[in-house]
């Protein structure tokens, strides 16, 4: 029997994959807040009842200072690898039910803009880590790129699914064949455009996410400024379409780097967790309290922590982009 399609990320997991950042050279001055940013948030993914961590350190000379920062958390493994850099949720292998098996597929650097040493190995160092088999696709997708109900929908984004800079000849029935072959999809739900700025081309997992069957939570803009807004209602409008229940999360409104560019802040790149939903914040008060009250009311069994994330988000994500669980 298949193992695919893919469990919803709330079903349990064995074990909870993060990258630990790795690289002086890639994040320079932010690297001390991104590792403290980390720290927190693998301090309470191993809370107690809650996830085995398994820490992938990218680079073997510090591979033994990020095991003595670790040393006194109980569900944590610290595991030497190499990656060119902590996005494991795009590198990594996404697992089927009951991480029986994995599967495996190309990877270009989101389209050719980051090709990094070593990120094309990642799913084979995970599988073999974790003593799971892979099963490989020669097509290039990120898991980014898709959420999972579980049931065997899938949803993702033209913008980044359908970008010439993966697989140039992908129709949507091209695509849908794709992941009914290799990760059991028997619908996919089809939206448009990723927030503005997402050097992803438009990663699903900034913009709607499942959390619970046949219920998908999306931004609402937060602010009169936010970039996004009008790309938060068409995707709102798209999913009711498709007959699915919507539950607007107020968004961190306009977040901007250092030069007064809007960047893809996003509270759906929350991580859910065994017991605990972890949610990115980006200096907003009000709205991370907005967004997190608005999840507690779907995820009334779990807790909701709010972690800063603004340095790892300095890199191009935050926390579902840098994990990938191995489900039950």
């Amino acid at each position: 029997m298949s193992v695919f399609p893919v469990p919803a990320e709330w079903t349990p997991h064995r074990a909870m994959w993060v990258g630990w950042p790795s690289h002086a050279e890639l994040w320079e001055d932010d690297l001390p807040a991104a590792q403290d940013e980390v720290e927190a948030l693998v301090r309470a993914l191993a809370g107690p009842g809650r996830e085995q961590v398994r820490l992938m350190v990218g680079k073997a000379e510090v591979l033994e200072a990020a095991r003595a920062r670790f040393a006194d958390v109980d569900g944590v493994t610290v595991v030497g690898g190499r990656f060119g850099d902590i996005w494991l949720r795009d590198t990594g292998p996404i697992f089927g039910q009951g991480s029986a098996r994995a599967a495996a597929f190309r990877f270009n650097g989101w389209g050719g803009k980051y090709e990094l040493e070593h990120d094309d190995t990642v799913a084979t160092q995970i599988g073999e880590a974790s003593g799971t088999p892979l099963d490989r696709h020669d097509f290039i997708l990120e898991g980014g790129a898709l959420d999972h109900d579980g049931r065997g929908t899938i949803l993702t984004t033209r913008q980044c699914v359908l970008n010439p800079n993966r697989n140039p000849d992908w129709t949507e029935a091209k695509a849908e064949a794709a992941l009914s072959d290799a990760l059991g999809a028997t619908r996919v739900v089809w939206l448009g455009d990723g927030l503005l700025n997402d050097h992803t081309d438009g990663h699903v997992d900034n913009l709607a996410r499942f959390v619970g069957p046949g219920m998908v939570a999306c931004p609402v803009g937060w602010g009169e400024d936010d970039p996004n807004a009008d790309v938060y209602d068409a995707a709102a409008r798209a999913l009711t379409a498709e007959g699915l229940t919507v539950i607007r999360i107020p968004s961190p409104g306009r977040i901007e780097d250092e030069d007064g560019e809007p960047i893809p802040a996003s509270h759906m790149n929350f991580l859910i967790a065994n017991g605990a939903v972890i949610v990115p914040t980006y200096g907003d008060e009000g709205a991370a309290r907005a967004a997190c009250g608005a999840l507690a009311t779907v995820f009334s069994g779990r807790e909701i922590i709010a972690l800063p994330s603004l340095a790892i988000l300095t890199g191009g994500g935050s926390f579902h982009c840098i994990s990938q669980q191995e489900p039950e």
